[in-house]
C-alpha cells in the first residue's frame, strides 16, 4: 500500500503533527487498524519535543469521520463470536481516553459529518473546532447500539437534558449547539481550515486560533430547553415519550415519534447509562462501563438487525428484538451492565472508584 492510500496519513510541518483518516469513501469510519497507527503516532509525538500540537482532521470533502466500522462489527456479531469488536472497542476506548489526557493542544477539526466514532477521536481533545457544515451525532440507537466512545460522559454533561434528547433520538446538531452542548469550543468557516492548520505550524494555538475563530451561528435547541427538559428528566423512556406526545410543541412530537422508530431495547439502556454516567463522574469510569454495554450489545438481536436495516440492505424497517418498550424488562437493561470480570475494560484505577474512596 503506498503512503497516500492509508487509512490513516500522518506528517509533521513545523511545529505541528497531522493525523488525518483517510477513507473518504466511507466517510473517514475508523477500523482496528486506524485506532492502532493513530495510538502509535501520539505515543511517539508525547515524546518529541519538536511537536508542540497534534491537528486532527478527515480527507474527502463529506466529513471528518463518520464512525466506527459497524459493517465489521455487524459481520462480527452474526458470524463471529464478537471477539473482533471487543478488541477494536477495547483499543478505540483506550484512544478515547488517551485523546481527554494528552498533554499537549490536540486539535480537531470537526467540519461535516462527525458521528460515533469521530466524535470520539475530536471531542475529547482539547480544541475543537466546528464549521457552518457540521453535523454532529450519536445516532447509535438507530442501529440496536448504544452512545459509546465516551458519548455517554459528554452527553450527561451537557446543559439540562439536552444530551438526553441527543442521545435516545440520535438527532443531528450543528456548530451553535455543538459548542452550547460541550462537544466543542470554537467555529471557523470551513474555508478557512487549510489557512488554519497552517498558521499553527508557525503560531501558539491561541494566536492561530484568533486569526480565524468567528462568532457562533445561533442554534436550535436553545429554544427548545423548555420542553427538552421538562419531557426528558422523566425516569422511564415510556414516560418520557408519553410526555413529548401530550406536551404540544410539534418539535416535541416530532421527537416521540422517532423515539419509536428507534431500537427499544436501546433507549432503555442508553437512558440509564446516561443517568449512571452522571454519577460516575471521570471519563475512565463511564468508558469502563461503555464497554460492558457494548460487549453486551454484541449478544443481542437488535445491533445485527439494526445495521443490517439501516447500513446493509438499507430498508430502514428494523425489526426490533423486543419490538416494544413494554417488553423491555428492567432485567434485560441490567445485563448490559453486568461487570465482565477478567475482560473489563479497566481504564479506572481502583483507588478512583467509589468503592477504592470509602
Amino acid at each position: 500500500m503506498n503512503d497516500i492510500e492509508a487509512p490513516v496519513l500522518l506528517h509533521t510541518a513545523g511545529r505541528v503533527a497531522h493525523i488525518t483518516l483517510n477513507r473518504p469513501r466511507a466517510i473517514n469510519a475508523l477500523n482496528h487498524a486506524m485506532v492502532r497507527r493513530i495510538d502509535a503516532a501520539l505515543t511517539a509525538w508525547e515524546r518529541d519535543p519538536a511537536v508542540e500540537t497534534v491537528v486532527v482532521s478527515g480527507a474527502g470533502e463529506r466529513g471528518l469521520c463518520a464512525g466506527g466500522d459497524i459493517r465489521a462489527v455487524h459481520d462480527d456479531a452474526r458470524d463471529d463470536d464478537g471477539t473482533a469488536s471487543a478488541a477494536f472497542w477495547r483499543d478505540e476506548y483506550h484512544l478515547n481516553a488517551r485523546i481527554a489526557r494528552y498533554p499537549k493542544p490536540y486539535v480537531a477539526l470537526m467540519d461535516g459529518i462527525v458521528m460515533g466514532g469521530g466524535v470520539g477521536v475530536s471531542a475529547h481533545g482539547s480544541v475543537r473546532i466546528v464549521t457552518e457544515r457540521s453535523r454532529i451525532a450519536m445516532p447509535e440507537t438507530g442501529i440496536g447500539f448504544v452512545p459509546d466512545v465516551g458519548g455517554t460522559h459528554l452527553l450527561a454533561r451537557a446543559p439540562g437534558e439536552l444530551g438526553t434528547h441527543l442521545a435516545l433520538t440520535g438527532a443531528q446538531i450543528g456548530a451553535g449547539d455543538a459548542v452550547s452542548c460541550g462537544l466543542a469550543d470554537h467555529c471557523v468557516p470551513s474555508a478557512s481550515l487549510r489557512q488554519l492548520a497552517d498558521d499553527l505550524a508557525e503560531l501558539p494555538v491561541r494566536q492561530a486560533l484568533d486569526r480565524h475563530v468567528q462568532p457562533l451561528p445561533a442554534g436550535e435547541l436553545t429554544g427548545h430547553r423548555a420542553w427538552i427538559d421538562t419531557c426528558y428528566a422523566a425516569d422511564t423512556v415510556e414516560e418520557i415519550v408519553r410526555r413529548l406526545f401530550a406536551h404540544g410543541d410539534p418539535a416535541a412530537k416530532e421527537a416521540a415519534q422517532t423515539l419509536l422508530t428507534r431500537s427499544p431495547t436501546s433507549l432503555k439502556v442508553t437512558l440509564a447509562a446516561l443517568r449512571r454516567a452522571r454519577r460516575l463522574g471521570s471519563l475512565e469510569r463511564v468508558l469502563d462501563q461503555e464497554y460492558r454495554v457494548s460487549c453486551a450489545a454484541l449478544t443481542t438481536p437488535d445491533l445485527v438487525e439494526g445495521v443490517r436495516a439501516q447500513v446493509i440492505d438499507k430498508d430502514r424497517n428494523p425489526r426490533w428484538s423486543p419490538a416494544t418498550l413494554a417488553e423491555v424488562t428492567p432485567a434485560d437493561v441490567e445485563r448490559f451492565f453486568t461487570p465482565l470480570g477478567e475482560r473489563e475494560l479497566g481504564l479506572a484505577r481502583p483507588e478512583t472508584t467509589a468503592e477504592g474512596l470509602r
